[in-house]
């Protein structure tokens, strides 16, 4: 798929998915209390976006 200069792969949607993934348990972390966790799966969904987003 291509939108502009963005060339998107399967790799990169599959990256953007664990993401999205990795959002859900921040999500899910939050509302059980556990707010350590909550901040270390947020910085690796950080982590997982920035390199799909490196990689287009």
């Amino acid at each position: 798929m291509e939108i502009g200069d963005l060339h998107f792969t399967y790799g990169n949607v599959a990256v953007f998915a664990v993401a999205l993934f990795l959002l859900a348990g921040v999500y899910s972390f939050v509302k059980q209390g556990l707010k350590i966790a909550a901040l270390i799966v947020l910085v690796l969904a950080a982590l997982a976006f920035t390199g799909g987003v490196m990689w287009l």
